[in-house]
Parts: structure tokens; sequence; C-alpha cells
């Protein structure tokens, strides 16, 4: 099949005429609680572009949220996917195991922070992998409490969601959550108090946990380097070492969600790295197969070995499909150096919106790393938050052909996850768009 052309290109108006009968069918076969960001049917997805069953093609800033980070129909992704799936498609690895399982292991353990001895286990999404990160952190230091952050998120099963921090859409109605779950301050540069630092926000949070729950009493700390839904969350520099130091000298296992920032998403492989910080378990999910339900838990030995035979698994977890994508999408973020190529479009997405603030009050901020970055609508008084016109910017941008998502605590934040081989003057354009859609909805 031809590769599709990487321009933006509105043969309808959004949505066409065959997407909104679609959208008919969707409305009398699927559960109402499912709900979906941009009214459009998708035929083909390539590179930088989202064609639509109309015909319109979009540019995407979404990557299925941070999934198709190599785009979303690489030939070498794909030709590896059927070629297992021409051999076999499941056995279950706990039945009856496979070569592909085991070699997703070995590159996890290549990859992830850290020179120490590792193992992993495979799953199927990002909850269940933080889930289980949460399992294995009770094994194997005997203690239950789990310590979380202002604005997480986690996950939507009864663990993870008592773990995120957002009541709507994610946890409204479906109580009671399991228990030992303790929250602290998250750092929030752009809303916390003048000056304080990545240490001081730490110190703030070690402390409410030392007065309220104990550190002996912790079983780990999980946290998510930079938050996804939250917000786009970026920690203070120095904040994320002092929580790892404290919960080393505590006993405690420090759990890195990377389900969002991983696999090159931030100009890094994780995004740990980028101040040197290696976590206990690290869980991974999202752009590891490249849209392919895969996900894992990857730590040091000791720790993953502590749990019985047969505690750890799940009927498709590590499918063997799943792991042929993973192994491709791997090798095709080597040979690219999609690191690199992220951290270049967050140049552009960094230098692009940072000139734009100057410009457009409505912006109060700007922030994240490599090709994860968002700003932070307010009101007028540049603090207030301002979700209303956050959402009118963004279904702008979907009706003039690109497709954004909006995320945060006060659901007035505008993120841009753009796959990593994007063309970079596609990613131009739909910050041209971008630029129109503040200048007319916020003047």
């Amino acid at each position: 099949m031809p590769q599709l052309e990487q321009q933006r290109r509105l043969v309808t108006e959004i949505p066409g005429p065959i997407s909104t009968s679609l959208m008919d069918r969707r409305s009398t076969a699927v559960s109402a609680g499912v709900g979906t960001v941009v009214p459009v049917f998708v035929a083909r997805v390539d590179g930088g572009i989202l064609q639509d069953v109309d015909g319109n093609c979009l540019i995407d800033l979404a990557a299925g949220i941070a999934v198709t980070n190599v785009g979303g129909s690489d030939p070498q992704v794909a030709g590896r996917v059927a070629d297992q799936a021409q051999r076999f498609t499941h056995t279950c690895f706990m039945v009856a195991p496979y070569e592909g399982y085991v070699e997703v292991c070995e590159r996890l353990a290549e990859l992830t922070p850290g020179s120490h001895e590792k193992r992993s286990a495979l799953f199927s999404t990002g909850s269940e992998a933080v889930e289980n990160a949460v399992k294995i952190a009770r094994t194997h230091t005997g203690r239950d409490a789990v310590a979380v952050f202002d604005h997480a998120y986690h996950g939507r099963t009864n663990l993870t969601m008592a773990m995120t921090a957002k009541n709507l859409p994610y946890k409204q109605g479906f109580g009671p959550f399991a228990g030992e779950v303790h929250r602290a301050p998250m750092s929030y540069p752009f809303r916390d108090p003048g000056g304080m630092t990545g240490e001081q926000a730490a110190q703030r949070a070690i402390d409410k946990l030392e007065s309220q729950v104990g550190g002996d009493n912790l079983a780990c700390v999980v946290i998510e380097p930079i938050q996804g839904e939250g917000g786009f969350i970026t920690p203070a520099e120095g904040f994320l070492p002092a929580i790892a130091d404290w919960c080393r000298e505590r006993g405690i296992v420090f759990v890195a969600d990377e389900v969002q920032t991983g696999f090159c998403r931030t100009g890094a492989w994780f995004a740990c790295e980028h101040e040197g910080v290696v976590p206990d378990l690290i869980t991974t999910a999202k752009g590891i197969a490249a849209g392919l339900p895969l996900a894992a838990v990857t730590g040091r030995a000791e720790i993953m070995d502590s749990v019985h035979a047969g505690g750890l698994g799940g009927t498709y977890g590590g499918n063997p499909v799943a792991c042929a994508a993973a192994l491709a999408a791997i090798d095709v973020m080597r040979e690219q150096d999609l690191p690199a190529k992220a951290a270049r479009l967050g140049e552009i997405l960094t230098g692009r919106l940072t000139q734009l603030q100057q410009e457009c009050p409505a912006i109060g901020d700007v922030r994240g790393r490599g090709a994860m970055v968002a700003i932070e609508i307010t009101e007028p008084d540049g603090v207030t938050p301002a979700p209303a016109i956050a959402a009118r910017v963004s279904a702008a941008c979907h009706a003039d052909g690109v497709l954004t998502l909006t995320c945060g605590t006060y659901g007035n934040v505008l993120r841009f996850l753009p796959p990593l081989v994007m063309p970079e003057h596609l990613l131009e354009e739909a910050l041209d768009v971008l630029t129109k859609a503040l200048a007319n909805l916020t003047a």
C-alpha cells in the first residue's frame, strides 16, 4: 500500500458524512461510557497523518496517547506482526512459552536505566503493569502502604483508580477503592510557591509521608517522572532524585511509572534518565509495541524474583503477536534514533510555544520534555485555570484538521504528542493552526 502524503487536507467538514453515519451506528452499539475526542472514524494512519473514512487528512498530535511513537503503520512492525500471526497468535506464556517473550524481557533489561541485574514480567495494559508493580513491592518489603502524588494518573483498575488523583472522569461513582494508598504533594513549578526548588518540594512530600504514613510502613512510592493525564507536569530539577534517595534510605521500592513517558518520548529512552534516576521498578506500556497491547514491569532481580511462582501473569500477558510488534518497534527506535528525533520535535514545540506565549496571555505555562509538551491555559490573571478556553481551542484545531488532546486536573492543559517519525513541516503547520485557533478564541 502506498504511503500517505504527509500533508493536511480537508475535503469535507469535520466530521464528514461517512464519519457522521458511523457515529450514529456507534451510539446504538457502543456504551455511552466510552468517550471520543474527535468525531471522525479512521481509515489509515501513516507518519504524522491520520486519514479518516471521508478522505480528510488530519495532522496527528496525539499518537494514540503516546503509543504510535514509530508511526501507526510502520512496515517493519507490520511485517513482523504478520509473520508471527501466521505462525501462532497465542499459547499463553504460562502454559507453553515462546522466545519472543524472553527476547522482549532481554531488550528491557538492556534499555531501562541502571546496570544492575534485572528481570521483567509482561502484561497487556499500563494499569496491569502498575498494579503488579505494587504487588511485587508489597511482597518484597512485607509492607502494605503505597504513596502516590497529587495530579497522578495510574490507570482504571480498582487499585490504580485509588492511585489516580482526578475524580472525573476516572473515579466518579466507581468506589469504594482499594485502601492503603496515600497521596503526597507533587512538584508543580507553575503553581508552587515562588522560588520553591525541587529539593524543597521533595522535602514537603517526604515530611507529609513520614508524619502521616511513616516510611517504615511504605512498600513503594509510585511516580510518573512527568505526569501525563495530570497535565504534563514536569517536576522541578532535583525533585525526583531526592525522592529516590529517600526511598533508598528507608527501604521503600521506588517505582517509576513510565507508561506514557517511556520509549523515546521525552528525548531519552526513559524520562528518569534526564536526571540520572535509576528506579527499582519501572512500568512501561503505550509506546512499547506500536499500538498492540503490551506492558511490562522491569526491575531489580532480587525484587522481581521475590514473588512466588505463579504469582505474576495473565492469560494474554506478553502475547506473541504483541511481543513481535515490540521487538520490531524497538529496532525502528534504534535505527532511526528516535530519542534524537523526539528532542528535535521538542525544540520546535517549545520554541514556537514559548514565542506564542509572549503574544497570547491565555498561555500561562509551557512545559515538558522532548515530544511531550503542553501549554496550560489560564484566565487573564495568568493563574486561574480556563478549561472552557482550552476545550474551544482544541475543538477549533480539530475542525481545521489537527488532532489535539486536553488534559490536566483542571482540564485546562493542551498537550502535544506527535508521532516521533512526524516530518518537521507537519509539526510547524500544526502549530500554525494552533496559533490561529488561539488568536480567534482568546481575542
